[in-house]
């Protein structure tokens, strides 16, 4: 009997103890499964992180500003970030670091011109340009930052006189001759957000490349606050595509190289 009792209570304490010995273990295995989730939860946030970041640096890219004044019988441009440092990283534009258009206050006066840069930031040109009142478009490429164009006036001679500007008549042929050359357009369509197609007749026989292109397009609607500056389709036509952004009356100029000689060729159109 007595060893019957002593058996028993062995064999209990057998039981007893693997079965503590289990429950240990899937504890512990627990503690382990859910530490590596942890972890695992850890290092998808830090990748989310860092591509916030990356968006973040995106969005804090240096603005650039283009100004321009005219002192001595030149042209001074200077370009600067939004700490007022000069910024003199540009990409080279159709041939081009920097492509100057200049206009009057009445878009009778057109000049597409190129200063050459003398400094970090810095580019000039000598030029004689008559007094009156002037807006001046800077076109660039900078390299990683924002820019865009904007007019930027300025004044030779006395005093400013604010006068009423005579509104642009819109031409009743679309035929324009300069200098014997005569150049035709026809465009697809004359309506705002719409895409259209600007096609030229001229005599491509002596049609030469320009600044890497059959031809370059200058549009400022009549108050010379919109620019847009289209180059051709392709490199066998002249041809463009483009779009106008609201109604209204703009001056279109098409350029063309013939014979080794640049013209500008005007054309007034009514955008409905």
């Amino acid at each position: 009997m007595k060893k019957w009792a002593i058996s028993a209570v062995i064999y209990l304490l057998v039981v007893i103890g693997a079965y503590t010995l289990f429950s240990q273990l899937r504890e512990d295995d627990g503690n382990d499964h859910q530490e590596s989730a942890v972890q695992e939860t850890n290092r998808t946030d830090h990748g989310h992180e860092d591509h916030h970041g990356e968006e973040n640096e995106k969005g804090n890219e240096r603005q650039i500003t283009a100004n321009v004044s005219y002192e001595n019988n030149g042209l001074l441009v200077k370009l600067v970030d939004d700490k007022d440092q000069l910024f003199d990283d540009l990409e080279v534009n159709h041939e081009k670091l920097l492509h100057l258009i200049i206009v009057d206050e009445h878009l009778n006066q057109f000049h597409h011109v190129h200063p050459e840069k003398t400094n970090n930031g810095t580019f000039t040109l000598n030029m004689d340009l008559p007094e009156g009142s002037y807006k001046a478009f800077v076109d660039i490429k900078p390299k990683n930052a924002s820019y865009h164009v904007e007019p930027i006036p300025f004044h030779i001679g006395g005093k400013v006189v604010d006068h009423h500007h005579q509104a642009l008549q819109p031409d009743r042929t679309l035929t324009k001759k300069v200098d014997e050359y005569e150049v035709s357009l026809k465009m697809s369509a004359q309506k705002a957000s719409e895409p259209i197609t600007l096609s030229f007749e001229l005599d491509e026989a002596n049609l030469q490349p320009y600044l890497g292109a059959m031809g370059h397009i200058v549009i400022l609607n009549e108050d010379a606050t919109e620019y847009i500056h289209v180059h051709p389709a392709n490199d066998h036509e002249a041809i463009f595509e483009t779009q106008f952004s609201q109604a209204g009356t703009y001056k279109i100029w098409a350029e063309f190289k013939q014979n080794g000689v640049v013209r500008a060729f005007p054309f007034v159109v009514v955008i409905q």
